[in-house]
């Protein structure tokens, strides 16, 4: 039971998950995480700690990422949905600097598997979005690092949530205050 279906992105090391859902009359059930399923589809990371949190709709979280203590994350979206981004921060990978994003949500139940040393950000699409997230080490409060959301050396192409404008977006103060990847040093 709780086979799983894994895609692989453009970007190495990326991979978007798919459960086996089994519905009948009464709702559903899936396996959210299997680490004999993951192992066998190429994902054998252990999870140290599960994270949540919930954002309303124009919220954008990132980009982040951990500088010395860097983590392997499997996240997906349990109310609403997000537009969810990875960046290639691999020093020496061919895809330095690219992007890869995936729409997570509880209606298409789609996980999103994201390797160490990748900037991670999303914005909420739905009026509230509730967000879920196993990581390989434990969060270092002094160890964050960030990227500009809006970075033109990357490109991200963030859609907007309906009936807003750039403008509209929720920021942390942090997270107006982060740099270009062309100042990124590891």
């Amino acid at each position: 039971m709780g086979k799983i279906k894994v895609t692989t992105c453009e970007i190495e090391g990326l991979k978007v998950i798919e459960p086996t859902v089994f519905g009948d009359e009464r709702g559903y059930f899936m396996e959210t995480y299997n680490y004999n399923d993951f192992k066998e589809a190429g994902i054998p990371e252990v999870f140290v700690q599960d994270n949540q949190s919930m954002s309303k709709k124009g919220v954008l979280r990132g980009l982040h990422f951990q500088i010395q203590y860097p983590q392997d994350k499997l996240v997906r979206v349990v109310r609403g949905e997000v537009f969810d981004v990875a960046v290639d921060l691999r020093e020496g990978s061919k895809t330095f600097g690219k992007w890869y994003g995936v729409r997570l949500s509880a209606e298409n139940k789609k996980q999103f598997f994201i390797p160490k040393n990748f900037a991670h950000g999303f914005v909420v699409l739905s009026d509230e979005a509730e967000f879920c997230y196993k990581c390989t080490d434990f969060y270092h409060p002094n160890d964050e690092g960030g990227l500009s959301w809006k970075d033109p050396a990357i490109g991200v192409e963030w859609p907007l949530p309906e009936g807003m404008t750039e403008a509209d977006l929720i920021l942390s103060e942090k997270d107006t205050k982060w740099g270009s990847i062309t100042e990124y040093k590891k």
